[in-house]
């Protein structure tokens, strides 16, 4: 004899606690099932700890999809600033950061415990340990209402149910038991998966280059960062393996293997300008020495190599302070590939938006099935966009399951 629930979403995570508790609010006996042993896993990494669960810009311009229009209709009917109107209404103090980001000012956790007290206050279940091993369809041409749909087949059971919601995200940091669960579920019903990726995720290097930036492991600098189809201007960090900070992984989610990045170093003044200022106020001045009021010294001497960095920059040429201020604007690397999903922030790809409800997040041709959150082919920017996702998809499709 199987359990019986109005509502089954697999994955504890941001998506699926949420769709669970707004599709509680409305009179439906829910259950959510996990693999793992505690919920919100990724909620408590995210921030640094401190989570950054939203953002004040968010539009559909900060999201990557093959459905760049899908997005639209969850986040514009639950925004970020209803998401921030919860957080208040509990009382969590929040603080905003630069360009827009809202983080925790205590911790990531607040954020869970609000969100199990929704699902508390909404008479949800939630079963931590039960991985899922098979679903099977109950639809037939004859679907009389309120009849079950799908068939849930666990180790402790099996549990029948109207809805089914995959909120069990993409594959991105597996430690924490990121599967691809979601989209062989999607398989299983006939819908098309976009090609996954690691998105948002550090650069490592060509071994030549790899081997010339060691040196600079750990320095972090303002930069402008771009490739064919984006530009981003934030923190550069150089890392033991790489390239990382805030700019790379946000160009990292636009950049196709093969591709060479260009950074700026300078990103706030021409490089140029100043020398031919310095030509005629201080004549004497080294080359070297104007840029190491700039730049970290590491990072000067790496970039200088080859050109005149002790002259004095009232001797240098045009030519050669043009071919210099290209060599901090303009600098070019070809990648050598991406860390990879052990430390990817998100899943680029997934479950194809266009075989399903961007109103109710239900799957076009099959009934009862709705997809959420990340394992769908939805990815926003770094700096809260893909919580605010989400929040959003959570909620919206919980006002229809």
């Amino acid at each position: 004899m199987a359990d019986s629930f109005d509502v089954l979403i697999i994955g504890a995570g941001a998506s699926g606690l949420m769709c669970a508790a707004q599709a509680g609010f409305r009179g439906k006996k829910v259950l959510v099932l996990d693999h793992g042993s505690a919920p919100g896993r990724k909620i408590l990494m995210s921030g640094g700890g401190r989570s950054n669960f939203t953002n004040t810009q968010v539009s559909s311009g900060h999201y990557l999809s093959s459905n760049p229009h899908f997005c639209k209709s969850a986040i514009s009917r639950y925004t970020s600033r209803d998401f921030i109107d919860l957080v208040a209404r509990y009382g969590i103090s929040f603080e905003e950061r630069s360009h827009g980001q809202l983080f925790c000012v205590e911790s990531a956790s607040q954020l869970l415990d609000m969100l199990l007290a929704e699902c508390r206050q909404a008479k949800v279940n939630i079963r931590m340990d039960t991985p899922v091993e098979k679903i099977k369809s109950l639809l037939s041409q004859t679907d009389p209402e309120d009849t079950p749909r799908f068939r849930i087949h666990t180790g402790s059971g099996k549990i029948d149910t109207r809805s089914l919601v995959i909120a069990t995200g993409g594959v991105s940091i597996p430690g924490v038991g990121a599967t691809p669960f979601g989209y062989k579920v999607a398989e299983q019903f006939g819908i098309p998966i976009v090609p996954v990726r690691p998105g948002l995720v550090p650069f490592t290097l060509q071994p030549k280059d790899k081997k010339n930036l060691q040196p600079l492991s750990g320095i972090s600098v303002d930069a402008k960062v771009s490739c064919p189809s984006a530009v981003f201007t934030e923190k550069l960090l150089f890392t033991h393996r790489g390239l990382s900070g805030p700019v790379i992984l946000q160009i990292s989610s636009h950049w196709q293997p093969g591709q060479t990045i260009f950074i700026d170093l300078l990103p706030f003044g021409s490089l140029e300008e100043t020398f031919k200022k310095e030509q005629g106020t201080r004549p004497k001045k080294q080359v070297r020495s104007i840029l190491y009021g700039r730049l970290p010294k590491r990072l000067v001497d790496i970039r200088l190599q080859g050109f005149p960095a002790d002259r004095a920059i009232g001797s240098v040429s045009h030519d050669q302070i043009r071919q210099i201020a290209s060599a901090f604007h303009e600098w070019q690397i070809k990648p050598g590939g991406t860390e990879g999903n052990r430390t990817a922030e998100v899943t680029l790809g997934g479950v194809d938006c266009n075989h399903i409800s961007s109103k109710t997040l239900e799957a076009g041709d099959v009934p009862g099935l709705f997809f959420i959150g990340e394992v769908l082919d939805v990815t926003g920017w770094l700096g809260g966009y893909n919580l605010q996702w989400a929040w959003s998809s959570g909620y919206c499709a919980g006002q229809y399951v």
